[in-house]
């Protein structure tokens, strides 16, 4: 596609924004600052980048526990997100869910879940919604390769077919359910060949290069507004990271430092970068300037989440039950 230096600058701000807000994360982390657990997407920004900026506010998506990238790249603000990491009441979730509970109504973020596999049937029922009410939304539903293997990931996707809802099914296939290599825990090959079971058209990308990730994404959003049904997207990418911030080396004692060294060298935003480079769309002064720009805004967040006050006590029954 041809790029122009809006475009290449806006998808390189977003992943820029995921990439150095999670380093941030992994530095508070470190001083356990940050409770509970932390699962960080360094390594698979393009996938969030490039499928989300073919969404409007209007459209939604459902997300993981690994789920800051998707968080940032649909819309939502830094201030509120890292409050919430912080378990603060000016939190999104008030200081109640943490990491893997973020969630933003206003610019169609349906949660970040915990529950493997649980995105399904939610990102189906919004599907259904706006079918019934004919408002043209579409839905991205992100998950990972292990969960698959769940009765929920099967049941949402026939049921997708079935009634040709307007939901985009994206696999970020990292390789890993947490330390089990997709070797050991799936017989398919390519998480893409299960569609065929549900009739849905299926296509496998480099998830590391956030232009295929859009392309491809792009014809999936723009069938199911259309009426055509689901698309399964299956996304190769990697983590750089270790499972969870505390994973012992970085997941060394399950997979290789030779694979881990390949995958960085892939690196979705040093490619990027030099896609814009290449095309003369930006130079290395206008990529440290905007760097900048994000760690500044970073630091505001940070700065407020450490003036914000926790929850009161009495509050810990609140927003708990639907009336």
């Amino acid at each position: 596609m041809k790029l122009t230096k809006k475009f290449a600058l806006d998808l390189l701000r977003k992943m820029l924004e995921i990439r150095l807000f999670e380093e941030e994360i992994v530095n508070q982390y470190a001083k356990a600052t940050v409770p509970g657990l932390a699962h960080l997407y360094i390594g698979e920004e393009a996938v969030a980048v490039g499928a989300c900026a073919n969404l409007n506010d209007e459209d939604m998506i459902t997300s993981t526990h690994r789920g800051h990238g998707h968080c940032i790249a649909k819309g939502a603000k830094f201030k509120p997100m890292m409050a919430e990491l912080f378990g603060k009441k000016t939190g999104y979730c008030k200081g109640k869910g943490g990491s893997m509970h973020i969630a933003d109504m206003e610019v169609g973020m349906l949660g970040a879940m915990g529950i493997v596999g649980s995105g399904g049937p939610i990102a189906v029922g919004a599907a259904l919604a706006a079918k019934q009410r004919k408002s043209g939304q579409a839905v991205i539903c992100f998950f990972g390769d292990a969960s698959t293997n769940t009765g929920a990931f099967h049941e949402a996707s026939n049921f997708a077919s079935l009634h040709r809802l307007p939901v985009v099914f994206v696999c970020e296939n990292n390789l890993y359910g947490i330390s089990v290599s997709m070797k050991r825990h799936t017989r398919v090959k390519h998480i893409a060949d299960r569609a065929a079971g549900y009739a849905m058209p299926s296509v496998i990308v480099d998830g590391n290069d956030v232009l295929e990730v859009y392309e491809t994404v792009k014809k999936a959003v723009d069938a199911a507004r259309k009426g055509k049904g689901p698309t399964l997207v299956e996304c190769k990418t990697y983590r750089q990271r270790g499972h969870f911030e505390g994973d012992p080396n970085q997941g060394e004692k399950y997979r290789t430092k030779k694979e881990m060294a390949q995958w960085a060298a892939k690196c979705p935003i040093k490619r990027f970068k030099n896609t814009i480079l290449k095309q003369k769309l930006a130079t290395k002064k206008e990529f440290e300037a905007l760097e900048e720009e994000i760690r500044g805004e970073i630091d505001d967040a940070m700065a407020f989440a450490e003036a914000s006050p926790f929850p009161d006590g009495e509050e810990t029954l609140e927003d708990l039950f639907a009336n």
